[in-house]
C-alpha cells in the first residue's frame, strides 16, 4: 500500500461483523484500527481485545478513551493486558471526554490540561515498568509498579496519543504525547491552527512536529450512487452542524447556514428536525468537512487532509458497504 491509512470503528456494526472488518482491512494492508469510546454504548477496551486476537499485523488503537473514568494505574494495567494479546500493535488513545455527558455521570472536569497531563505521565512511567510515586492534584500513587508475575516483565511498547481538539490541549500533545489523533468533520483548513499548536508544544519539549504523529479522523461516506454517498453524510453533518456551530465556523461554514440550523434543531434533536435542517445543508458543506461521494471524490478528499498535515487518515465508514471503502482506499489515496 502506497499511503498509510486506517479504519475507525464506532457501535453501528455487532461486534462478530466489526471483527470481520477489521481482519479484512489487515488483509488489504491497512496499518491500524482505532476503536471509538464516547457515548455511554460500547466501551473500547472490550472490541480492541477482540480485535487484539483474531488478528495478526494491524494495530490496534483505543480513539479515544477519557482520562477521568478509570485510574491512571488500571489504563495503564489494561494496556498492559492488551499488549499482552497483540504485542508492539496497541496504541493507548486517550481523550478528556465531554459535557453534558461527564456532569451526568458526576464528574467534574476542572483543570483538563492539569488531570491530562498527570494522567499520561503516570501511565507511560507504569508502562515503562518503573515504580511510581506520584502525588498530583488528580493522580495519586505510592510505591506502585505493574506487578508483573506471570509474562513478559519488560517495558512495554505502547504509544500514547491524546485525541485533543482545543488549541491548549493541541499543544499539551505536542510536549507530551507520541501522537495526536486530530478530528473529524473539519475542513482541512482547520488543520493550519492544530498544526501551529503541536510545534509550539513540540518546540517547548526540545521536538520538532515530525517527531509527533498525527493520524485524522475522517468521515468517509462513499458509494457508486454519488447522491446516496452525499445523503448519507449529510446527516451526520447536519446534527454536527448543530451540536458544534464553533468548530464548523473554524472550518469555514457560514454563520448564516450556522443560524439556519439552530433555528430548525434543538437539543436534543428530534428525528424530524434532522431531516427538516438536512434540507438547508448543501453538497459542498457536506464535501467541504467529510470524504464523500464517489470512490474517485473520497480518495481526493481524504489527500487533501494529508496534504494539510494529517500522517495518518482513519476512515469512519457511514453505511453498510464498509468493504467498498475498504477496498477503495486499498492500493492507497494517491492515485485519482
Amino acid at each position: 500500500m502506497a499511503d498509510r491509512v486506517a479504519l475507525y470503528l464506532q457501535d453501528a456494526h455487532p461486534l462478530q461483523d466489526a471483527i470481520k472488518y477489521v481482519q479484512y482491512a489487515e488483509s488489504r494492508g491497512f496499518e491500524a484500527v482505532w476503536q471509538a469510546e464516547s457515548r455511554l454504548v460500547r466501551d473500547a477496551i472490550v472490541p480492541m481485545a477482540a480485535f487484539a486476537a483474531t488478528t495478526s499485523r494491524i494495530k490496534i488503537g483505543s480513539g479515544v478513551i477519557n482520562n477521568w473514568t478509570r485510574n491512571a494505574a488500571v489504563i495503564a494495567a489494561t494496556f498492559l493486558t492488551l499488549d499482552d494479546l497483540a504485542e508492539d500493535r496497541i496504541i493507548c488513545g486517550i481523550g478528556a471526554w465531554w459535557d453534558p455527558l461527564a456532569q451526568k455521570v458526576g464528574i467534574t472536569r476542572s483543570k483538563p490540561l492539569l488531570a491530562m497531563r498527570e494522567v499520561v505521565t503516570v501511565v507511560r512511567d507504569l508502562l515503562a515498568r518503573k515504580r511510581v510515586t506520584f502525588h498530583g492534584e488528580f493522580v495519586h500513587l505510592t510505591d506502585v509498579e505493574l506487578d508483573v508475575v506471570h509474562g513478559r516483565k519488560t517495558p512495554r511498547n505502547v504509544p500514547i496519543y491524546i485525541g485533543a481538539t482545543g488549541p491548549q490541549m493541541m499543544a499539551l500533545t505536542g510536549e507530551i504525547a507520541d501522537g495526536a489523533v486530530l478530528n473529524y468533520l473539519v475542513s482541512p483548513k482547520y488543520n493550519e491552527g492544530a498544526l501551529e499548536q503541536l510545534e509550539i508544544g513540540a518546540k517547548k519539549a526540545g521536538r520538532r512536529i515530525d517527531d509527533i504523529d498525527r493520524p485524522q479522523l475522517v468521515v468517509c461516506s462513499v458509494d457508486r450512487d454519488r447522491k446516496k454517498a452525499l445523503d448519507r453524510a449529510r446527516k451526520l453533518v447536519t446534527q454536527y452542524l448543530g451540536q458544534q456551530p464553533h468548530i464548523m465556523k473554524a472550518s469555514g461554514v457560514s454563520q448564516e447556514l450556522l443560524d439556519e440550523i439552530g433555528q430548525v434543531l434543538t437539543w436534543p434533536a428530534t428525528e424530524e428536525q434532522i431531516l427538516e435542517a438536512m434540507k438547508l445543508v448543501p453538497d459542498d458543506v457536506v464535501q467541504m468537512i467529510t470524504a464523500s461521494g464517489t470512490p474517485e471524490e473520497a480518495r481526493a478528499k481524504v489527500r487533501e487532509y494529508v496534504q494539510s498535515g494529517a500522517t495518518c487518515p482513519i476512515l469512519y465508514p457511514l453505511g453498510e458497504d464498509v468493504r467498498l471503502m475498504i477496498d477503495t482506499f486499498a492500493d492507497g489515496y494517491s492515485r485519482v
